[in-house]
């Protein structure tokens, strides 16, 4: 009998003998992977990380607040997006004696590249702005999050990316939260928007995370075909080039359309006075630019695994920033949809980690 026990008691401590050896495995490799990297690696992951967590939700939060408050013109909030652009140069041009290297000659096929790339962001931009129009912050940023099914079809097609089950899988599930979130309209518009508008609102952003998708698989292309390799330099290179041409494009879109000119009188009636209207348009600009740095520095700096998980995680971040600072509407339907959304780029991850193991 009292070998008995002890047998059961010898049982009952392998689970948390186990667990201990687990921890302590996890521990020594965490330590050992900290010091194969100096300390100023760690910090710009880190930065980086905060920068793809707070910078690119507050900027969706922001682009919502400047319609909240009176704002109307869609060009101005596509135009914001791309007004930061000076923040990259400015990183990029010290990166250069640093590293001591040299820019990256420019020919006819590379401009043109980088002109195409920045007229398709301006447009991008133009789509999402119509999208933070007339939806509620929450579902913009969740229907946006279908541009990751893009990626993978014109990735597959474009660039002959691998697709395995789980990214398949992946693109089903996010598909399905996609048409809860349209089967839920009545429960998520506004009073001051129409159904017109709440529609013209969702194919605005579905078209938008579509051409996301497309601009991210020609810009591998470019690396693909045009530049031969790809390092930090080289990518905020592309980033400066694409913002440039964006900004161009849009700037011109402004002047058209009497936006540019209009501005100074929007100013006047916004919410808060002309101050809070500054503030809102500058912010906006440097928060975008930031996201856009924050996870050039995860991908190179860790990988585009990490870089899918952060972008899974500030979804629900700023669905929830917009319920709470906002007041978004949040219906159950909309619960679910984020739910399946984050299993939906939890299948995308491990599919694209499986992947880069197989490469």
């Amino acid at each position: 009998m009292c070998d008995g026990v002890e047998s059961m008691e010898a049982e009952a401590s392998i689970p948390s003998d186990s667990l201990r050896v687990q921890i302590s495995k996890f521990t020594t490799s965490a330590t050992e992977a900290y010091k194969r990297k100096p300390i100023h690696y760690w910090i710009f992951l880190v930065l980086g990380i905060l920068a793809m967590l707070v910078a690119f939700p507050a900027s969706s939060i922001l682009s919502r607040v400047y319609y909240d408050n009176g704002g109307k013109s869609k060009w101005i909030i596509s135009w914001v997006a791309v007004a930061g652009w000076p923040l990259t140069a400015l990183i990029l041009f010290p990166s250069y004696l640093i590293s001591k290297t040299f820019p990256t000659p420019l020919n006819l096929k590379l401009v043109l590249s980088y002109i195409v790339l920045g007229f398709f962001s301006a447009a991008d931009n133009l789509m999402y702005a119509y999208a933070y129009a007339y939806l509620p912050a929450s579902t913009a940023s969740l229907v946006a999050s279908s541009s990751v099914v893009f990626s993978a079809l014109f990735g597959y097609f474009l660039v002959k990316n691998k697709v395995n089950a789980s990214i398949v899988n992946a693109v089903f599930i996010i598909t399905a939260a996609l048409t809860i979130i349209a089967l839920d309209s009545s429960s998520d518009r506004y009073p001051n928007i129409t159904d017109r508008e709440y529609i013209m609102g969702f194919v605005w952003d579905v078209l938008g995370s579509a051409l996301h998708g497309l601009i991210f698989a020609l810009s591998e292309l470019v690396f693909v075909m045009l530049l031969g390799r790809r390092s930090f330099i080289v990518v905020l290179e592309q980033q400066v080039m694409v913002s440039l041409f964006a900004f161009l494009f849009t700037t011109v879109g402004m002047i058209v359309s009497g936006d540019f000119q209009g501005m100074a009188h929007e100013a006047t009636t916004f919410k808060g006075g002309r101050a809070a209207y500054i503030l809102v348009v500058i912010w906006g600009a440097i928060t975008f630019q930031l996201g856009v740095l924050g996870g050039t520095a995860v991908i190179f700096l860790g990988s585009t695994v990490l870089a899918g998980v952060l972008n899974a995680v500030r979804t629900p971040i700023t669905s929830i920033a917009a319920v709470i600072l906002l007041k978004d509407p949040m219906s159950g339907f909309k619960i679910l949809s984020l739910v399946i959304t984050i299993w939906g780029f939890g299948s995308y991850i491990y599919g694209s980690s499986m992947s880069e193991k197989n490469s």
